[in-house]
């Protein structure tokens, strides 16, 4: 049931939140990397009340992913890429579905002490907040191609 009511994520699920907003933004408008992560923990993270969307988000882990994506872009890039279908290019993608990608793809790409499964189910859900169930759906598929090429040991078949 739909409500006005903002919602507020918290930890962990709001600094990859928050980084996909940040990748997002560096897309539509370029900037150095660091000033927007700073620009994110000084005022999208501090606010108060009705403002308040990010409770307590992990400014390792966002600075970690915003920073690592577009350090590794074209490498990230490249491996998204292989994902696709004959014919699509990664340009052909909405740009939140390619920041989602990206920093999920960088997840499971450098730190195995998450478990894939909780990295892709993660993604997943902020992709439900910003895309149809159509790209839900591909986001799912692509991630979870992805995570057995990089997790070999971390899903079953």
């Amino acid at each position: 049931m739909p409500t006005d009511k903002p919602v507020t994520v918290k930890g962990r699920p709001a600094a990859r939140l928050a980084a996909v907003q940040a990748l997002y933004q560096l897309e539509q408008e370029p900037a150095a990397p660091q000033k927007v992560v700073q620009e994110f923990i000084n005022h999208r993270f501090q606010g108060t009340g009705e403002e308040r969307y990010f409770i307590n988000p992990d400014k390792t882990l966002f600075h970690d992913i915003v920073i690592g994506v577009m350090e590794r872009l074209s490498d990230l890039d490249a491996m998204i890429s292989a994902t696709l279908s004959e014919g699509w290019r990664l340009e052909r993608l909405e740009s939140v579905v390619r920041a989602i990608l990206r920093a999920a793809v960088f997840e499971l790409s450098r730190d195995t002490s998450v478990p894939a499964p909780v990295v892709i189910n993660e993604y997943i859900e902020i992709t439900k907040a910003f895309c149809a169930n159509s790209e839900v759906g591909f986001v799912n598929a692509s991630l979870d191609a992805l995570a057995k090429l990089l997790r070999t040991g971390d899903l079953q078949e």
